[in-house]
């Protein structure tokens, strides 16, 4: 009986804009940095190894097989927390490589590899902020709220453009097939931001003594039940208006038909970089 609304266009914008999927979903090169590390010295050691211990000849194994294998261990662990014959097969260097490869592909195809992937997402950024723009003005007219509690559903590629699009784990350089050593202790890691049933929440606070206005209101986040501290400050509470200060450019600049045009020239996935 509760009042569910569909709204791909807001949760699934990665499929409706024209721009992301031309240049980064369906476009064969955009996803070269993935391709080289497959072919790199790391993925080469975990084929050899794999191999022998399947008493296989490593040339028919592949970086997409093993990564299989490696899942089906994942998966099972974590859904079933039991441990499968297919984790025999890795080490703990050869999953931290493994690890590597598959946030290499998030970070190209949802996180900072291209400015369509976060961009995309601002409309939804908007959205959340309306809502509590709106929660906001019926406070101060002593209303009731009308939505004390909104929530949204989507799934992992819903989460990390957005987190992307507010600057939370962002390496100082960007990860790439050759720099895997020097990224050991990056803050993008995939499985940590955005694991099973992730969940981002905004709490929007009253201040009933607060000795400003402009102090009445304040915000937490939560990413996945843990406070998040914010880009801006470090702080894991910020005045609400500070935050919308803080993100005004996407608040009132970024707009989800303009930025998800396709390019009238033939430019590339690489010069979205």
């Amino acid at each position: 009986e509760a009042d569910i609304e569909v709204n791909d266009v807001l949760l699934r914008f990665f499929e409706h804009c024209r721009r992301f999927v031309a240049l980064v979903e369906e476009n064969s090169t955009a996803m070269h940095q993935v391709d080289a590390f497959k072919e790199g010295p790391e993925m080469r050691r975990v084929l050899e190894r794999v191999a022998g211990a399947l008493c296989l000849p490593a040339g028919e194994l592949n970086a997409d097989l093993v990564q299989v294998a490696f899942l089906t261990c994942s998966y099972e662990l974590a859904i079933k927390n039991v441990t499968s014959p297919w984790c025999s097969l890795f080490s703990e260097e050869d999953a931290k490589v493994l690890e590597y490869l598959n946030d290499l592909k998030q970070y190209w195809k949802r996180g900072y590899g291209y400015d369509i992937n976060s961009r995309s997402s601002c409309s939804l950024f908007q959205d959340i902020f309306q809502q509590l723009d709106k929660a906001m003005e019926e406070s101060k007219s002593s209303k009731p709220i009308s939505s004390p509690v909104i929530v949204q559903i989507g799934h992992a590629e819903t989460l990390q453009p957005l987190l992307a699009l507010m600057g939370f784990f962002k390496d100082q350089e960007p990860l790439r097939a050759n720099n895997y050593a020097r990224q050991a202790q990056r803050q993008f890691r995939s499985g940590r931001i955005v694991p099973y049933a992730a969940n981002l929440v905004f709490v929007l606070y009253h201040c009933d003594h607060a000795k400003a206005p402009r102090e009445e209101y304040q915000v937490q986040l939560l990413l996945n039940e843990k406070l998040l501290p914010f880009h801006h400050s470090n702080q894991t509470i910020a005045l609400y208006a500070d935050l919308k200060d803080y993100y005004r450019d996407i608040l009132q600049n970024c707009r989800f038909e303009e930025e998800c045009e396709l390019p009238k020239n033939n430019n590339t996935a690489a010069d979205e970089l």
